[in-house]
């Protein structure tokens, strides 16, 4: 574990304590990081979309940071929890724009070389979103790493890290949900 880590993992075990200092100590600390997270997700929006790196920062944090009955392991559980709550606000957000245009254009985002092509390099993070629940009936791990890869852009490194696999796991397990994927969304 790196000096970050443990101090990381320090705080956050301050934090759940109910030590209010360790929380101001962490932010500045965890913040450039969601900041990476948010910005690696939103660079894959299309032109035109509303949620700026900021707004899906600040939300996500202070959502973390709610987090009430939370025992936090370390800081890889810590932005591995991140990941959920980015992609949460990420479909909320696409099913709000969507419900504001009754039915309009879904919000897309570019999925480059990450994740499997459909429909032109696009695909609605709604749609996703529902296909990864229907993953995790199957495979909940696959599940996972798809969203700590995608939502969270977390390297294979770190998704080993924060899901407690190994590496040659989670590139198994994200070539097998890429496909399965692929499958699900180009039959829509």
């Amino acid at each position: 574990m790196t000096q970050g880590s443990q101090n990381i993992t320090e705080l956050l075990a301050g934090y759940g304590r109910g030590d209010k200092e360790a929380l101001d100590q962490l932010m500045p600390i965890v913040y450039d990081e969601l900041r990476r997270q948010a910005a690696r997700y939103l660079r894959r929006e299309q032109p035109g979309n509303t949620l700026q790196t900021t707004a899906l920062i600040h939300e996500a944090y202070v959502r973390l940071v709610d987090q009430r009955n939370v025992q936090w392991q370390n800081r890889a559980h810590f932005f591995g929890i991140a990941a959920q709550l980015m992609r949460r606000i990420l479909v909320d957000h696409a099913r709000a724009k969507k419900r504001v245009k009754r039915g309009g254009s879904d919000v897309r985002v570019s999925l480059g070389d990450a994740t499997v092509a459909v429909k032109g390099q696009d695909l609605d993070v709604v749609a996703l979103d529902e296909a990864l629940e229907r993953l995790a009936r199957i495979d909940e791990q696959q599940s996972r790493v798809v969203e700590l890869r995608f939502f969270s852009g977390l390297t294979v490194e770190e998704t080993a890290e924060v899901m407690g696999i190994s590496k040659a796991t989670v590139k198994r397990d994200w070539s097998m949900a890429k496909a399965w994927l692929h499958r699900e969304l180009s039959t829509q």
